[in-house]
C-alpha cells in the first residue's frame, strides 16, 4: 500500500482489466517460481518500524509530512495518519550479525528523526497504540493527504456500504461506528521479512503460522484504547474491525482482508498469491505498462506489478511477498508484532520467532495433522487477547486428542534448541545469543509491554485521574525506551 498512485476514482472497466491482469501476473509467477535456482540464495532479514509522533504532554502530533521532507531519506515513509511515520531498513545477511546491524540502524534512525520532531516539540513513540491516543485524533482530519490513502478510504467504505463497527471485549469493553477507516492507524507494528527459498516455502510459512501466537503472547504491547482496558495486544482485534469490508451477511459470507489464513499451505507460495487474487477483489485497479509474459520470453525477470498491489491490500499477518530486485526472490513478512517497547525487545522478539520457526520446521509436517487450522486461528486471538496468561493447543505426535498448554510452558520447552538452529540457518550465535537472552529474561519475570502498561496505570491511577495517568505512564514509557533496555527490567 505504500506505492504512490494519482487517482482515487476508477470505473468499472478499470476494474475488468486489472482483474485481467492479476491473472496474467498469477501465470508469469508460476513461471518465475518454476525456474531452476530461482530465489536462492543466503538467508537475510529486514525489517520496518512504524512510528508515532507526539508533542511534550503525549498527544499526537501531526507532522509526518514536515518531517519526511526534512530528513528528505528515501527509507522513511508516510503512514495513514498524519501522526505516524514508518521506517524501513536496508535487508542484511544473516551471516552479517542481522540482529545486531538491524538495531543499529533503527537506533540511528530514531536519533535522527527524534532530532528533527524536536523542531515541533515533538518526539517519537514505538508502541503497538499510543495510551493517550483519544477517539477525537482519528478521522478524516487526521489523515495523511495522500491520493493513496484517499482511494483506500473511499473503496474500502463503498464496498462496505455504512460505518465501520469496533467491538472489542475485554476488562473495560468498546463498542463505536467510524466513518472511515483512520483507526487503522492507531496500530502501529514491527514487521519482519525473511527471504525464503521457494522449495521451502510451504514448510517455513506453516512452522511460522504455528509458532506466531507464542511469541505474540511474549511481545504484547497494546492494552489500551482511548483509555479502556482491553486485549494484552488489541492491535489485532482493532486492525481487522478497522478495514473489515465485509456487509453484515450469514448467508453468504466472505473472508476478511484482515485474516490469519485459510488453511495450512499445501504447495507453496503462488497457492497464497492465487487466494489473494481469487477471493478478494481489487481495490486499487491500477495498470502498468509491463507485460510481464514478454518480459519471460526475453529472460527477464517481470514487476508484476498489479500482483503486488493487489497483495498489498490484503493484510495477512503472515505476508508472502515477491520481490524482483536482483534477479528476484520470496519473502515472508511477518507482520503480527507490536511496536516497542524498547530497540532491543523488538530484536530480541525477532531473534525468537525467526529461532522458533526454524525448530519447527524440521518436523512440520509430522505435527499439522494434529492441529487442524482452525485451531491454530484460535491460537493467534487467544494469545493476542491473554498474551502470556493464554493457554493455547499445541500439537504433538504422542497425542490422542488436542491438549492445552501454557504459552509460557510451551515456549520453555522450545527455547533451548533455538540457537542450534539459528546456528545451522546460517545466523551468528554471537550476534542472536543476547537477543535471545533478553526473550528469555521477559519470560521468566513475566513482564510485557502490555503488563508494564496495565500495572503502571493501576499504580498511577491511585492518585491522578485517568487521563492524567496514562500521560504520566507514557512519559515513563518513554524515558525506558529512549534508553533501549529491555522491558522486562522496567520498574
Amino acid at each position: 500500500m505504500g506505492t504512490s498512485i494519482d487517482r482515487i476514482e476508477f470505473t468499472d472497466k478499470d476494474y475488468r482489466r486489472f482483474s485481467g491482469r492479476l491473472r496474467d501476473n498469477i501465470s508469469a509467477l508460476r513461471r518465475v517460481v518454476a525456474r531452476p535456482g530461482w530465489g536462492q540464495g543466503d538467508v537475510s532479514i529486514g525489517a520496518e518500524l512504524e512510528l508515532y509522533v507526539v508533542d511534550r504532554l503525549g498527544r499526537p502530533l501531526h507532522i509526518n509530512q514536515e518531517i519526511q521532507k526534512e530528513i528528505n531519506d528515501p527509507q522513511l515513509t508516510l503512514e495513514l495518519n498524519r501522526y505516524n511515520l514508518e521506517y524501513n531498513f536496508l535487508p542484511v545477511l544473516a551471516s552479517d550479525h542481522c540482529f545486531h546491524a538491524t538495531e543499529r540502524q533503527a537506533l540511528d534512525a530514531l536519533e535522527r528523526i527524534n532530532a528533527c520532531a524536536d523542531k515541533w516539540y515533538g518526539t517519537t513513540v514505538p508502541v503497538g497504540i499510543l495510551p493517550t491516543l483519544q477517539q477525537a485524533d482519528t478521522g478524516y482530519q487526521a489523515m495523511t493527504k495522500l491520493p493513496r490513502y484517499e482511494a483506500l478510504t473511499r473503496e474500502l467504505t463503498k464496498i462496505r456500504g455504512g460505518p465501520f463497527q469496533i467491538d472489542i471485549k475485554g476488562e473495560e469493553p468498546i463498542d463505536l461506528k467510524m466513518e472511515d477507516v483512520t483507526l487503522e492507524g492507531a496500530n502501529t507494528s514491527f514487521q519482519i521479512h525473511l527471504k525464503v527459498a521457494p522449495q521451502e516455502f510451504a514448510s517455513t510459512y506453516n512452522a511460522l503460522q504455528l509458532v506466531t501466537p507464542l511469541v505474540l503472547a511474549l511481545s504484547a504491547n497494546s492494552p489500551i484504547l482511548f483509555g479502556h482496558r482491553l486485549w494484552q495486544e488489541t492491535r489485532i482485534p482493532l486492525f481487522k474491525q478497522s478495514i473489515d469490508c465485509r456487509r453484515p451477511d450469514p448467508l453468504h459470507p466472505r473472508p476478511a482482508r484482515v485474516n490469519y489464513g485459510h488453511s495450512w499451505l499445501r504447495l507453496g507460495a503462488v497457492e497464497l498469491f492465487c487466494e489473494c487474487v481469487y477471493l478478494y477483489r481489487p481495490i486499487l485497479p491500477l495498470l502498468s505498462d509491463e507485460d510481464p509474459m514478454e518480459v519471460l520470453d526475453r529472460g527477464g525477470i517481470p514487476q508484476l506489478n498489479e500482483l503486488r498491489l493487489q497483495q498489498g491490500s490484503v493484510w495477512l499477518w503472515n505476508r508472502p511477498v515477491y520481490d524482483p530486485v536482483d534477479g528476484g526472490h520470496l519473502r515472508i513478512e511477518m507482520r503480527a508484532l507490536p511496536a516497542g517497547p524498547s530497540v532491543a525487545d523488538m530484536m530480541a522478539n525477532a531473534a525468537l520467532l525467526i529461532g522458533l520457526t526454524m525448530v519447527v520446521k524440521e518436523r512440520i509436517n509430522r505435527l499439522l495433522p494434529a492441529i487442524p487450522f482452525d485451531y491454530c486461528i484460535r491460537n493467534f486471538y487467544r494469545a493476542a487477547e491473554l498474551g502470556l496468561d493464554a493457554e493455547l493447543i499445541w500439537p504433538s505426535t504422542t497425542q490422542s486428542e488436542p491438549t492445552y498448554h501454557k504459552v509460557g510452558d510451551i515456549i520453555r520447552d522450545l527455547l533451548p534448541r533455538v540457537p542450534e538452529h539459528l546456528a545451522k540457518a546460517g545466523f551468528v550465535a554471537e550476534d542472536f545469543a543476547p537477543f535471545l537472552e533478553i526473550a528469555r529474561e521477559r519470560l521468566e519475570t513475566g513482564q510485557t509491554g502490555s503488563r508494564w502498561q496495565l500495572a503502571k496505570l493501576n499504580e498511577l491511577e491511585k492518585e491522578l485521574p485517568r487521563d492524567k495517568a496514562l500521560a504520566e505512564m507514557l512519559k515513563q514509557y518513554q524515558q525506558f525506551s529512549s534508553g533501549n533496555l529491555p522491558v522486562a527490567r522496567w520498574h
